[in-house]
């Protein structure tokens, strides 16, 4: 189908018609597929916008409803507007639990785990699946999770290094401060069981994490504490998901403007909105936390 759409387009350039670009057709709206990361099966949800002219893809974590279908509905506007694939895996609780989940297997009881298995390699893992299924494997892609979503998104962006157009954390209880004092996973420091890093590599890490485009979208009346995450990494980064995400990105500049570091981080606060992944994603805002506009 991609072949004759693209051979279309090249006559209605060869008539000196305006063309911006190859136009994918596919079957647009939703369905439900089955994905194999990592030696894994991992139910995704999906959608399709009608056909339009070089896609990206979304992709989309839930949070801990583990909804991932609704997750995928509350992004159908954006990615009619801007041609987004939506793809949004389902991370279930039996498998999944929350230190898997929320803190991406990267410790757990204090002990950290082997590294190749941490949860964050998923999201490459999901890349590379999703550009071999749609025959796109050059296609940029953005990454969005909330609330528990958001949660591993840090964890995704702090130790995995994801290199999508723009990384979205959303509302989550904690982040991964950019911090070599904070232990991991709510930092980059070490633990009283070891460390993760060498102190260069740490800092390297860091820098790089800074760089990153990361943007941290709230909703300025996220002021509750339901499901609050209550330890003391969690209460040290503030009393709530507003105040802990500006406390992160307060952070992330001090740091770099102390090291000389660059910083691509970005702060979008949502009026009147509060812990709910459709309204952040059905925003105007929405396309300016992705860097969409």
């Amino acid at each position: 189908m991609r072949f004759f759409v693209q051979l279309l387009a090249a006559v209605v350039l060869s008539f000196g018609l305006i063309y911006s670009g190859p136009v994918f057709a596919w079957k647009s709206g939703k369905s439900t597929e089955t994905a194999v990361i990592n030696g894994t099966k991992l139910k995704v949800y999906s959608y399709h916008p009608k056909s339009c002219a070089n896609p990206s893809f979304l992709f989309v974590f839930h949070g801990l409803s583990r909804t991932a279908d609704s997750y995928r509905d509350y992004a159908q506007p954006l990615a009619d507007r801007r041609c987004l694939i939506v793809y949004a895996p389902l991370f279930d609780l039996d498998r999944f639990p929350n230190w898997k989940y929320q803190r991406a297997g990267i410790v757990n009881n204090g002990v950290i785990q082997p590294r190749a298995q941490w949860t964050v390699w998923y999201v490459n893992g999901l890349v590379s699946w999703a550009r071999a299924r749609e025959s796109l494997p050059a296609a940029p892609y953005y990454l969005f999770g909330h609330s528990a979503g958001g949660q591993f998104m840090s964890r995704d962006a702090a130790f995995g290094l994801p290199a999508g157009k723009r990384l979205v954390v959303a509302n989550p209880s904690t982040y991964v401060l950019p911090s070599l004092a904070e232990a991991a996973p709510y930092g980059l420091g070490c633990l009283s069981s070891g460390c993760i890093y060498s102190a260069d590599q740490a800092s390297q890490q860091l820098k790089a994490y800074l760089a990153l485009p990361l943007t941290i979208y709230l909703g300025e009346d996220d002021v509750g504490d339901e499901n609050l995450a209550d330890s003391s990494a969690a209460t040290r980064q503030g009393a709530t998901r507003l105040e802990r995400g500006q406390f992160a990105f307060d952070l992330g500049q001090s740091v770099a403007i102390a090291n000389g570091w660059p910083i691509n981080w970005r702060l979008v606060i949502l009026p009147g909105v509060g812990h709910s992944a459709k309204d952040l994603l059905q925003s105007d805002q929405a396309e300016e936390a992705f860097g969409l506009k």
